[in-house]
């Protein structure tokens, strides 16, 4: 009796499991970018322009800071030691974005990548909206690391969270822990009623649309084109030590869904 009673309790948790899954949101690849030219496609990706912030200052279109090397993605961060003599800026930086090429309203993205650490590196994956002014048309940090971390930051950014300051209720985000100097899986789901953040499978937390909410709390289902950058320095992620440089990003691929209702 005993054995058949473990065999029922196994079949049950089974079947739960698979009516959990089968009741969970259903998507659609749209688009992927697994890298196996020669260099990135334009047809998808631009380099990002320099910028005023803290993550865009040193955004530089020099060529050394782009490759695609093994079927990877490298974006680098390096200090301007005379291969941009014209240049004044201290650090160089490499970032591509999809803005106006690829974008997604509901659905996932993914990006499996290698982050290699450097005192003051930030590498960053994230949605900004194609229309509309930040922070009132939103913002999806999907992935951010800071230095030698073995942790990861996933953050939601609104006027709601930012302007009213209603960053705990409900919380805007979290961190979760990554293999450091190895490939891990990054990813956001955006619903109707939710952004779903994972890293390597693993849910890190969820940020709801409230019912009854001010404006401006939960921005999304509007089109989002996804950045990808090797930021360097900062006021959060500190001082730049130049002897740890260059810093590498690797991106093995990039998946976009669209959400099937």
């Amino acid at each position: 009796m005993k054995k058949y009673s473990r065999l029922s309790c196994l079949l049950g948790i089974f079947l739960l499991a698979l009516a959990a899954q089968a009741g969970g949101p259903r998507y659609r690849l749209m688009w992927k970018d697994n890298f196996r030219g020669r260099t990135f496609n334009e047809k998808y990706w631009s380099k990002i322009p320099r910028g005023g912030s803290d993550w865009n200052r040193h955004m530089s279109a020099e060529a050394s800071l782009y490759d695609v090397r093994r079927g990877r993605l490298v974006l680098r961060g390096v200090a301007n030691d005379g291969r941009c003599p014209n240049d004044t800026a201290p650090f160089l930086t490499g970032g591509l974005y999809t803005r106006g090429k690829v974008n997604v309203r509901y659905g996932k993205v993914e990006i499996r990548a290698r982050l290699h650490g450097a005192q003051g590196a930030w590498p960053a994956f994230w949605l900004l909206p194609e229309e509309g002014e930040w922070p009132r048309a939103g913002e999806i940090d999907i992935m951010e690391r800071l230095n030698h971390d073995s942790i990861a930051y996933q953050t939601v950014h609104t006027y709601y969270t930012y302007v009213l300051g209603h960053d705990r209720n409900p919380p805007h985000g979290a961190t979760g822990p990554i293999r450091p100097d190895r490939f891990n899986v990054y990813a956001v789901e955006i619903l109707p009623d939710s952004l779903v953040f994972s890293i390597n499978g693993r849910r890190t937390f969820a940020y709801p649309r409230l019912p009854a909410a001010e404006a401006g709390q939960y921005p999304f289902g509007t089109p989002f084109y996804l950045l990808i950058d090797m930021q360097l320095g900062g006021q959060w992620v500190g001082r730049v030590d130049p002897r740890q440089l260059p810093a590498e990003l690797e991106v093995d691929w990039v998946k976009m869904y669209e959400w099937v209702p």
